[in-house]
């Protein structure tokens, strides 16, 4: 009987078209059928919903209705009633996946997946309970910074302490974690409550998240999903944009699977501040200098390898063997910065906590500086200008042959005449937009090797170089 269940899931799944790892993640508040309609022509083929036993013959027909589409209805369980009879109730309801949201009892997982019959079973815990490097296809927490400019009193951007304006990115803590392993990362972090979002700040959290190869579990604020299902018209034209955004990052999915492409790696530990927002992977970022994450227990020469620099957040931290990995680094030619004592982060006591605070910004503010002082002004992939409310990642192909730079843009606004030096030699560039137009780029060459110019950039663009 198990058998033939785990055929039949494994027969859905291919039915749908997809996988867990190649699923595109919303959010959704109904289970009428005819609201499917919203995701006609877009690439979104993942629904989760949070599960109500009491309406199980709601979800049963809605599920039915998304298979035919080719769209996985995933429910959402979470901790506190009996875990056994939500899936097997969910299962029941046709569902394609289960989604286990919170934070759960060790094993519940794999408790899960014993039950399930195969139907994929999805953790989004607190960030210090992912399954770093695990085999599982798709990682996930809904611990997350909402993105874009930090506005304080007086409506001005906040300066960090690199003296750029501040921006509220996971970019850091995502490429952290995905250096961990191939699976997919999802962030499932939700909108404030009681804040109607506007749509560039929706686009700006799918770029934020996309630029580094991972998925925004898109989740709409209630002003905004109930005006979507009433065919507002703003909402309909709003969720236009979005799709349309989604839209461009899976038909070019190929990107999430290219290397870093810059020459500077930092080296640090999980509990040492790796999985927190607004350190230094983030400090760096905002300053456009492109940055490889190195796990500590995963550090090896493969890991560092194309860098010409390395940062090592807390070289006690190493054991023997690690050590001496940086030092033939060093001795091969590399760069090695070994931060003083008080560097890293512990880990927080608070799990909840996934920021720092102001006595760690000054701290990060005095590695900024010694990390700068290293840098100085030396290209390490790729230097971008006019770029001031922007992130950026460089990314390469395995033969070198082609470098890409993801932009993306947390103004409310287009920034214009934007210029990248990028290190190498390249005789092609082409640029590539949401709206699913291309542009071959002019290059030229200068004392760092090409340089692009770009005319503006509304919400997000790549740029591809070739030799």
């Amino acid at each position: 009987m198990l058998r033939v269940l785990i055929c039949a899931c494994l027969w859905a799944m291919a039915a749908l078209g997809s996988v867990p790892s190649e699923w595109v993640p919303v959010r959704w508040s109904s289970t009428d059928p005819k609201s499917l309609t919203l995701l006609e022509g877009t690439r979104i083929n993942c629904l989760l919903l949070e599960w109500d036993a009491k309406n199980a013959a709601s979800f049963t027909g809605f599920a039915s209705a998304a298979a035919q589409k080719n769209i996985a209805s995933v429910a959402v369980l979470r901790p506190g009633a009996d875990a056994i009879a939500q899936v097997k109730g969910a299962l029941n309801s046709k569902m394609r996946g289960i989604v286990l949201e919170g934070d759960f009892p060790e094993g519940t997982a794999s408790a899960m997946r014993g039950i399930s019959g195969g139907v994929p079973v999805i953790e989004i815990s607190l960030r210090s309970r992912m399954k770093l490097g695990s085999a599982d296809p798709v990682i996930g927490t809904y611990q997350g910074v909402w993105a874009g400019i930090q506005v304080v009193e007086g409506h001005t951007a906040k300066a960090g302490p690199s003296g750029t304006a501040w921006i509220d990115t996971n970019t850091g803590f995502l490429r952290a974690v995905r250096a961990w392993g191939t699976a997919q990362v999802w962030l499932a972090n939700l909108p404030p409550e009681k804040t109607v979002i506007p749509v560039t700040r929706y686009l700006q959290m799918i770029g934020d998240c996309e630029m580094v190869g991972a998925r925004w579990v898109v989740a709409l604020d209630s002003d905004f999903s109930s005006k979507l299902l009433r065919r507002d018209a703003k909402a309909v034209s709003d969720w236009a944009r979005i799709t349309e955004l989604l839209g461009y990052y899976e038909e070019h999915r190929e990107w999430r699977a290219l290397r870093p492409g810059g020459k500077l790696a930092l080296v640090q530990a999980t509990g040492e501040g790796a999985l927190l927002s607004g350190g230094i992977l983030d400090m760096i970022a905002v300053k456009h200098t492109p940055v490889k994450a190195v796990p500590a227990a995963r550090l090896s020469a493969e890991a560092l390898q194309g860098a010409t620099m390395a940062v090592n957040v807390n070289n006690e931290g190493l054991d023997a063997h690690q050590k001496e990995i940086l030092k033939a680094f060093a001795r091969s030619g590399g760069t090695v910065l070994n931060g003083p004592a008080g560097w890293q982060n512990s880990e927080p006591a608070d799990k909840q906590k996934i920021t720092l605070d102001e006595s760690e910004l000054k701290r990060i503010d005095d590695m900024w500086h010694d990390v700068q002082g290293m840098i100085g002004r030396r290209n390490l992939g790729v230097r971008l200008f006019n770029v001031s409310s922007m992130l950026s990642n460089l990314l390469a192909s395995d033969d070198g042959k082609q470098v890409y730079v993801q932009l993306v843009n947390y103004a409310d606004y287009p920034v214009d005449s934007v210029t990248m030096h990028v290190l190498g030699n390249f005789s092609k560039a082409t640029l590539f937009t949401p709206d699913g137009k291309t542009k071959s780029l002019e290059v030229y060459k200068n004392e760092e090797g090409t340089g692009v110019d770009i005319d503006a950039v509304a919400i997000a663009a790549t740029v591809r170089l070739e030799t």
